[in-house]
């Protein structure tokens, strides 16, 4: 087949980009999918294909256990975050002169200049029984004694949501700032009240910016090992901690690829929920 010079030039433009994601994602993905369906025994990989991993993996109930403990983790966080962003991003956007919104925004941003193990660690100190909040606690009566609050899921969502609701508070704002006032000024006009504009009219056209930002929150949040580690300390696995007992303490790598390719599986069906606002189903 003859190529054109604008042909050539084209592969020439896209092939670097091609090249990477074989090398880093299709090879990988194929690797950890055939790796999947091997075995061990003992210590030697048996690569006769089989499904025993994923039959292991419904039939022990601490791994079918961590699957629902990161979806009920992922899925409270992205709702808290996304009800905390929203009136923030309003906020800014429409109650902060636009003089001072870039101020604003960077202000809103500064979480993302430290480091996020920094980030975790400093909110178990904040939650520990020493820590800030229980002396406020104690301080105004509430309690008579230190609460626990590290080392439990509300430690962990906290810890989450402190990151994400930055996250969503950007895209938020993004969409929020792109809304001609027209818009509430004409469903005024035509009788309807602020919450009514807000519900028929505002709400919709900022779905996707809601959207958008609870996706990235949904697989962020879902495939992070760190925050639950340090924040959860163990007493409820996640996937993402499970996946790295099984390399590290038992070198099962059949069995954790198996669990990475469940925990892929998820974020392809939160890809498919989400796709309608993403401007992605047509792919």
């Amino acid at each position: 087949m003859n190529l054109t010079r604008e042909q050539v030039r084209g592969w020439g433009f896209v092939a670097p980009a091609l090249v990477w994601t074989l090398a880093f994602f299709v090879v990988p993905f194929v690797v950890m999918g055939a790796m999947s369906l091997a075995s061990l025994d003992g210590r030697t990989l048996v690569w006769t294909p089989s499904f025993a991993n994923y039959i292991e993996l419904s039939e022990k109930a601490y791994l079918v256990r961590s699957i629902f403990v990161s979806l009920e983790i992922t899925l409270t966080v992205t709702i808290v975050s996304v009800l905390l962003a929203y009136p923030l991003a309003w906020i800014i956007a429409f109650r902060i002169p636009p003089k001072w919104q870039r101020l604003a925004l960077l202000l809103a941003v500064l979480p993302f200049w430290t480091s996020y193990v920094v980030r975790s660690y400093s909110w178990l100190l904040v939650l520990s029984r020493e820590g800030i909040v229980n002396d406020v606690l104690m301080g105004l009566g509430l309690t008579g004694e230190p609460v626990t609050l590290a080392s439990t899921r509300f430690a962990t969502v906290t810890g989450f949501v402190h990151f994400f609701v930055m996250l969503l508070t950007l895209t938020i704002y993004a969409n929020l700032v792109q809304l001609s006032p027209n818009y509430r000024r004409a469903a005024m006009d035509l009788g309807a009240s602020t919450f009514q504009t807000f519900w028929h009219v505002i709400l919709p056209l900022t779905l996707p910016g809601i959207m958008t930002g609870a996706f990235l929150t949904f697989v962020l949040c879902i495939g992070d090992y760190m925050t639950p580690h340090i924040l959860g300390g163990n007493n409820e696995l996640t996937v993402p901690q499970v996946i790295m007992l099984q390399l590290g303490r038992r070198a099962d790598f059949p069995l954790a690829s198996a669990l990475a390719i469940i925990l892929m599986g998820i974020v392809t069906l939160a890809y498919l929920g989400f796709a309608r606002w993403l401007k992605l189903d047509r792919i």
